[in-house]
Order: structure tokens, then C-alpha cells, then sequence
């Protein structure tokens, strides 16, 4: 399937008007994580840093808050697993029922060991942003962000939607066989997440692309 294809299915099941009021709710949930983060460590570094001129203290905590800014818009493709984990089961359910209504979920839920795995990965992938952040300063940074997480997101995306079905190891191995499909779904959903405004719906059109892929390249399972 050309990401063309994939593209226009996608556009298909989120126009939907469940899948509209489910990305809205989940735009404002990416807003509050990313003032939160900005916030709190805005709140910090006005403690550590306490200088003799107030307005300069002032200046210092406003540029710490701008800089953070700016950051947390670059990092929210790291949180995207975290904010997409609350709308993930949903949002397959909704795609599934309209789009693949012969398909019946083989796994069982397993909400928290999900979730656990979720966190892992968000902490994972988000030292692995700050490693590479002093080549910032040497120009490569910003491509080397996109590589970075275009793998992280695309795979981790591609097992939550196959692991549905499959469980995550089989979804891993699925995966593994789907390499450059997956890489390039990747890449596009790291874009997205690069776009003002549209990154904050890129949550959910992560969950449903991939649910797409997932169903585009899935082995014939036996008959349950």
C-alpha cells in the first residue's frame, strides 16, 4: 500500500464525527501536558535562580520559560505514546468497528502492563532526545531528531496497533518484517508532530495510520 493510499484512508476515518470530538479532547490534553512541563520547570528554575536585581532575575526565569517552550514543542513527539495511551484502545475501536467490522480482538486488554510500558518507553526515548542534543549545536541536531524518532514512533506506534490483535511480541516480529513501511510511517507521523497545531491532533492520526498499516501487512491468522 503506497502512503498515498494510507494517507486517504486515514483522512477517511478520522472525518468521522466520533474520531473529530475524540482528536479535540485529545488536543487539549497535549496542551495541558506541555504547559505543565513548561510550568513546572519554569517554577523550578525561578527557585534555583535568585540574583541581587530583580528585574533581571525576572528576564532570566521569562527566557528559561520561552526556551522551555520552544523545547516542549520539539519534544512533544517523545510524549506522543504517553498522550496517545489514553485514547489508544478507543480510538482502534472506533476505526476497527467502521473500517474492519470482520475483525474480532484476539488479546485480551492489559491496560497497565501497557501503560508501564508506555512510561518506559517515553523515559527511554526521552533521554535518548537529550543525548543527542549538543549536535544541535554543530547543525546536524534537528535530522538527527527526525531519524531518531521517526524509528522510535513508527515502531512503537505499529506494535500498540498490531499488539491489539497479536500481543507485542508477535506484533515485534510482524514488524520486523515491514521495516521500510514502518520507518516511513514513522517519518510522516514525526512530521506531523513538527506542524503547529496539527501536532497536537497527531496523537490520534498516529493510532489510526498505523491501525492501516497494521491491517494492510497482517499475517492470515487462523480461524478463532
Amino acid at each position: 500500500m503506497s502512503f498515498v493510499m494510507l494517507a486517504r484512508k486515514t483522512l477517511h476515518s478520522i472525518a468521522k464525527r466520533e474520531m473529530l470530538g475524540l482528536m479535540f479532547v485529545c488536543a487539549a490534553l497535549a496542551v495541558l501536558v506541555v504547559l505543565a512541563l513548561v510550568l513546572g520547570i519554569t517554577l523550578l528554575a525561578a527557585d534555583l535562580v535568585a540574583l541581587q536585581r530583580s528585574w533581571l532575575d525576572t528576564a532570566i526565569t521569562w527566557l528559561v520559560g520561552v526556551v522551555l517552550g520552544i523545547g516542549g514543542w520539539f519534544m512533544l513527539p517523545v510524549l506522543l505514546i504517553l498522550i496517545s495511551a489514553a485514547f489508544q484502545e478507543i480510538t482502534i475501536n472506533e476505526v476497527e468497528q467502521t473500517e474492519y467490522p470482520e475483525e474480532k480482538r484476539a488479546e485480551q486488554p492489559h491496560f497497565w502492563t501497557d501503560i508501564r510500558h508506555d512510561i518506559r518507553f517515553t523515559l527511554k526515548a526521552l533521554l535518548l532526545n537529550l543525548l543527542i542534543l549538543p549536535f544541535y549545536f554543530i547543525g546536524i541536531g534537528f535530522l538527527l531528531s527526525v531519524l531518531l524518532n521517526s524509528y522510535l514512533l513508527g515502531r512503537e506506534f505499529f506494535e500498540n496497533a498490531a499488539g491489539y490483535h497479536l500481543g507485542k511480541p508477535r506484533a515485534r516480529e510482524l514488524g520486523r518484517r515491514h521495516k521500510k513501511l514502518i520507518y516511513g510511517s514513522g517519518l510522516v507521523i514525526t512530521l506531523l508532530t513538527l506542524l503547529p497545531v496539527a501536532n497536537l491532533f497527531s496523537p490520534i492520526i498516529a493510532v489510526v495510520w498505523m491501525v492501516h498499516v497494521y491491517h494492510e501487512v497482517k499475517p492470515q491468522l487462523p480461524a478463532q
